[in-house]
């Protein structure tokens, strides 16, 4: 038995290839399907299997288009109620592929419809184990997502009590060679302390991972449930669309409008949202009316879907023809890639923002108001400035009114990335009542 793990950096996601006889069973494929068919070609293999560990709230799943093309069988918990062709997967189901067999395991927690994925060697011996958003490296999956999305709902409460007994009651159980191979690794919000290794095996866990050291249920469920991170506004959208499956991943950008930046001011409508990828120094030079600076690095589509709405329009700018494209498929990959009403590439706008000097904020920062955008762990953790404001960017679109107006505000981070888009926002949705300055990077400094 072969496992290909295929990381995308951007989402902290995880999936798998299990290679047995040139045959290969898929666990949790991204979008984009094209890595999976050339791990197939290279191998001389055929996919004949898509096994999806639950319909997942943090990016859009290629399961649907995979087994269209190649004629695979998808197989899920019957709990998820998926709207598409498949096979029902659950305990006491199993698939025998080349000379291993994979059988499922229900462990839910994160989501009432979660399964594991046992794999066998051709001796009978557990193997590995593919755990999905249950079981992580350090942690284990949230329990809050599934309150109000999805086929089945509950409270984080019971799923957090569900979590528990996945945890001691089956996958604890497992020989303590079994090899653990997760859906998501660190930076992933569908947890909250995952490490930054991609794999582990039981034995490790159990002696360094929290949730197994937690052996009192009502104590796990206190521990597990406090200080989750917010949820992206997209998470929601995305179950839907995986319990739904997807369009096509080529076909669905295809159909994107895409123009010069010399053309663009004359056709947009000014009503609409602007996401503007560019570097910091370009857009304040000059963007465009109603942009916000939200720059293509790691965390793009996370924080994308967290200040944009679920099918709500928006027009995408990026510097050139290369990162615009590279950009809507990112975006394809959290479903928002129709939402795009136009695509502009290029330098465009008009609009400036003044370059702040630090120095005056060093010399008297009580002529500002101060407005931290950082997360609120991250304030409890280290408050740069006293007399900040604390609005999180992924709520300051809904509290952008809260900003008083008697001062010049400053807006920082903890880098300079979430401060550009939170200013660029302020500037816009503010309408010029109240002047914005970035801190960006300087925040470093203090």
């Amino acid at each position: 038995m072969q496992v290909k793990q295929f990381e995308d950096k951007n989402l902290s996601h995880y999936s798998y290839a299990i290679l047995s006889d040139q045959e290969i069973v898929l666990i949790d494929p991204a979008r984009d399907p094209q890595p999976y068919y050339d791990f197939a070609e290279q191998n001389h293999a055929k996919i004949l299997a898509v096994i999806e560990t639950h319909p997942h709230a943090d990016f859009v799943s290629g399961h649907l288009e995979i087994s269209n093309f190649t004629g695979a069988a998808i197989y899920v918990s019957k709990l998820l109620g998926a709207e598409y062709p498949h096979q029902t997967f659950d305990d006491g189901d199993a698939i025998l592929i080349g000379q291993i067999t994979l059988k499922a395991i229900n462990t839910p927690g994160h989501s009432p419809d979660s399964i594991s994925i046992l794999a066998f060697d051709n001796n009978g011996k557990e193997v590995a184990v593919f755990t999905g958003d249950t079981l992580f490296i350090g942690d284990c999956g949230r329990p809050d997502l599934r309150e109000k999305a999805g086929a089945i709902t509950a409270t984080r409460t019971e799923l957090a009590k569900q979590m528990y007994h996945s945890l001691h009651k089956k996958l604890r159980t497992l020989p303590d060679d079994v090899e653990v191979y997760p859906a998501h690794g660190a930076g992933s919000l569908c947890g909250k302390g995952l490490s930054e290794m991609n794999h582990s095996t039981i034995g490790a866990e159990k002696m360094s991972n929290w949730c197994f050291g937690i052996m009192d249920e009502a104590a796990f469920v206190e521990k597990l449930l406090e200080g989750q991170p917010f949820i992206p506004k997209y998470f929601p959208f995305s179950v839907g669309i995986n319990k739904k499956g997807s369009d096509d991943f080529k076909k669905s950008i295809s159909k994107i409008k895409k123009v010069s930046a010399a053309t663009a001011a004359e056709i947009i409508d000014p009503s609409v949202i602007i996401i503007d990828t560019r570097p910091q120094s370009d857009f304040k030079k000059g963007h465009l009316k109603n942009a916000i600076n939200l720059m293509g690095d790691n965390s793009f589509e996370t924080w994308l879907g967290s200040i944009v709405n679920p099918e709500e329009p928006f027009y995408l700018v990026a510097a050139n023809d290369n990162e615009l494209n590279t950009l809507i498929a990112r975006i394809a990959k959290i479903g928002y890639e129709k939402q795009i009403a136009l695509a502009i590439s290029g330098n465009t706008g008009d609009v400036t923002m003044e370059i702040f000097d630090s120095e005056e904020l060093k010399n008297n920062n009580r002529i500002f108001t101060i407005l931290d955008v950082r997360n609120p762990s991250e304030v409890i953790t280290r408050k740069i400035f006293q007399n900040a404001i604390n609005i999180p960017l992924y709520e300051l679109r809904d509290r952008a009114g809260e900003i008083p107006k008697d001062k010049p505000v400053v807006v920082h981070c903890a880098a300079g990335f979430r401060s550009a888009a939170a200013s660029s926002l302020l500037q816009s949705q503010l309408n010029g009542t109240v002047k914005i300055f970035d801190l960006g990077e300087a925040v470093k400094t203090f």
